[in-house]
């Protein structure tokens, strides 16, 4: 009698494999179980889509290993190769420092404290801090969170949502997908899907004792996934604003009283300049309405002017201290400063430096560092890192409706328009010095400064990526619609090299739009659905992915662009492959070389095209072993590989070695896969691909145990 490997194994195994990790390798588990799920059962099964799909997958394949001890044996090998890896959950980077100039909050501190100490008794540990804009919210948990060390030596781990391109901040999975980096995780090591990223986050933190922090939370989707399961995990959940309907202690914080509101001016200012001022602390206390940033901003006008503080004006019932005390430090800048910083501020940037607010405001780069400089020292903006600064994000909305009042229409518009040619020189530089062989990806501009190298072409665009992504809607909003769709072709880097795809999707679903609103048959609009097809198979929506790639192929083909057209037919066979459905795989990778040689030796889009062809050669070969025609998939896979050994290009010999590796192991020619895997591990460790390397140190197991 055999023991035959149990539904639970299957179901565990085939669901980790469908939500899977990220990048090259996850993919290539994912067909090489569809192979084998279809030598199994005898016939093509499309990959499942739910968690009873899988399920259901593993009762058929379980009452199939019963019947045929040799499945059996392949598949108890295929779950053994595969340990359950150890998962360390690293101390990380723990919160951003807090205030020296904490005040009172002792109530609050109680709550926090009273929720992280209580007996579980089955109840989730998480805190909901909420307060209006400029209240100290974000202070209330650093403060608290700073005490706490010797609570949670698992770690503390702070994820921020302001500096979202999206106005409205990132989505649940996006969020997922922060904290999971935060937490250590490899961005190739996480899974695309959001059910997969939140079993992910539940077994780093179970057992463990960690505090989690998640400030500039906007709703509660963003978070409802991040509600431990485990009694010693304490997700603390921070909103600038009301309350929203988490299942959490919802813990208020309130205005500062004035005498605590003075004891914070004189932490700040110092004893002397809040005593010269005396007269005027009346009108200030009450213009400032225990609102620490307003409280923050005045002491810092002590600091630097005269005892005869103005007070803000605009001091109407109901009106935010955060917006009068921002309006008085305007009045009190020099009158340049205070407009670049309005004029930048309306278009909304995450974060910006000198060069994109000099654009803006159309004044030279070194003068925009001096003005930044000088609103820094105000609070009217907070500096960042690597010369970068950002708008609190109420005082950005104050400074960019008094633009239009200080300005005029015309000129705020304008400022935007520099801003966005700015940016699309700069992304246009970096594509192309990142991707510089690409045909998706535009020359490199006339005019700026080239990067040196692909290296430098990608560290600028992932610096600039938020901007350039918010910058998509900001064109679509002001009519820059051409803008709009060079900003997200040049993005393109991005998803291919650096997994950025949560991050791009929504401005390439901008980008698509507007193409299909303005030119649906154009070139352009097709390589923008080419892009989005990509990104969504990437995060395995299939059955948007698919779509997206049939838009893309029906647009090359009207604007008549072969190239364009073979390499979306590609993707749509790669999307096929992903979901087991080899045979029609197969026909699209055929279909895409005929397109590919149908493309004259003179024409612009032939100078890549050896290389196209070996490529999809190759990934005929990985669907005709999907079909179980081992022998013509090695046959393809040989003339792929001579492609890229004759060309020197290590990292694609890897890949086809390891798929020839797996097809000779299907075949039961495990001594000749084991040489295969040998010669890939051999060309891939100089590249440091340790995903890859892994992925080969499992097969060789199966192969050792076959043999």
């Amino acid at each position: 009698m055999i023991e035959i490997v149990t539904v639970g194994a299957l179901t565990a195994f085939l669901t980790a494999v469908g939500n899977g990790a990220a990048g090259e390798m996850g993919k290539q588990a994912l067909v090489s179980t569809g192979a084998l799920v279809r030598r199994t059962l005898g016939r093509e099964t499309p990959s499942p889509s739910t968690p009873v799909g899988w399920e259901a997958l593993a009762r058929e394949l379980h009452a199939r290993l019963g019947q045929d001890r040799q499945q059996n044996d392949e598949w108890a090998q295929l779950l053994r190769s595969m340990p359950e890896p150890a998962l360390l959950l690293p101390l990380g980077a723990g919160l951003p420092p807090a205030t020296r100039n904490f005040t009172d909050r002792r109530r609050v501190l109680k709550q926090l404290t009273r929720e992280a100490v209580r007996s579980a008794e089955g109840r989730p540990r998480a805190a909901l801090l909420y307060g209006p804009p400029g209240i100290g919210t974000t202070a209330v948990g650093l403060h608290w969170g700073a005490g706490q060390l010797a609570r949670y030596p698992d770690g503390q781990f702070y994820v921020d949502l302001r500096d979202a391109a999206a106005e409205n901040g990132p989505g649940p999975s996006a969020v997922l997908l922060r904290l999971l980096l935060r937490m250590g995780v490899e961005r190739e090591g996480i899974p695309p899907t959001e059910a997969g990223r939140e079993e992910l986050y539940r077994r780093l933190t179970a057992g463990r004792k960690a505090l989690v922090v998640i400030d500039h939370a906007s709703s509660v989707a963003q978070v409802r996934n991040l509600i431990p399961a485990t009694p010693e995990v304490f997700l603390l959940v921070i909103a600038s604003g009301p309350a929203f309907g988490l299942e959490a202690e919802r813990i208020a914080v309130p205005r500062l009283t004035d005498r605590d509101a003075v004891k914070m001016l004189r932490k700040v200012a110092g004893p002397e300049k809040v005593a010269l001022a005396k007269p005027h602390l009346p009108g200030l206390l009450g213009h400032c309405a225990g609102n620490a940033f307003a409280l923050k901003v005045a002491a810092m006008r002590l600091l630097t002017e005269e005892p005869s503080l103005p007070e803000p004006a605009d001091g109407a019932p109901g009106r935010s201290p955060v917006h009068g005390m921002a309006q008085a430090t305007c009045r009190g800048l020099d009158p340049g400063t205070a407009r670049l910083c309005r004029l930048t501020a309306v278009a909304g940037w995450p974060a910006f430096d000198a060069d994109l607010a000099g654009a803006a405001a159309a004044v030279a780069p070194e003068e925009a560092e001096r003005m930044l400089s000088e609103a820094a020292e105000t609070q009217l903006v907070e500096p960042l890192h690597d010369g970068r600064y950002r708008f609190r994000p109420e005082v950005r909305r104050l400074l960019a409706d008094a633009a239009g009042l200080e300005h005029g229409i015309a000129e705020c518009a304008a400022a935007v328009s520099r801003a966005l040619d700015f940016l699309l020189n700069r992304a246009l530089h970096a594509a192309h010095a990142a991707l510089p062989r690409s045909w998706r990806v535009e020359p490199c501009p006339a005019k700026g400064t080239p990067y040196r190298d692909e290296a430098a072409g990608m560290a600028a665009l992932r610096a600039e990526a938020t901007n350039v992504m918010r910058a998509v809607s900001v064109a679509q909003e002001y009519g820059h619609l051409d803008t709009a769709l060079r900003l997200a072709r040049a993005l393109w880097p991005l998803q291919l090299k650096s997994g950025y795809w949560d991050e791009v999707l929504p401005a390439l679903q901008i980008a698509a739009r507007c193409a299909d609103e303005s030119d649906p048959d154009s070139r352009m609009a097709a390589a923008l659905h080419f892009q989005l097809g990509h990104c969504l198979g990437e995060l395995r929506r299939w059955e948007e992915a698919e779509r997206e790639a049939h838009l893309a192929v029906a647009g090359e083909r009207a604007a008549g662009h072969l190239r364009g057209e073979a390499s979306s037919v590609e993707l749509l066979g790669l999307h096929m492959l992903s979901r087991w459905q080899y045979a029609a795989a197969y026909e699209r990778f055929v279909e895409a070389e005929d397109l590919y040689r149908r493309i004259s030796a003179e024409q612009d889009d032939a100078k890549d095209l050896p290389r196209a062809l070996a490529l999809a050669t190759r990934h005929q070969g990985r669907a005709l072993r999907g079909l179980g025609r081992s022998e013509e998939s090695c046959t393809h896979l040989e003339r792929a590989l001579d492609f890229f050994v004759e060309q020197g290009e290590a990292y694609n010999q890897g890949r086809v070695l390891t798929d020839l590796a797996e097809t000779l192991h299907d075949a039961g020619d495990d001594a000749a896969a084991l040489a295969r895997i040998t010669e890939a591990e051999r060309l891939l460790t100089p590249e440091g691909a340790t995903p890859h390397l892994e992925y080969l140190a499992r097969l060789r197991r199966r192969c050792e145990a076959a043999q």
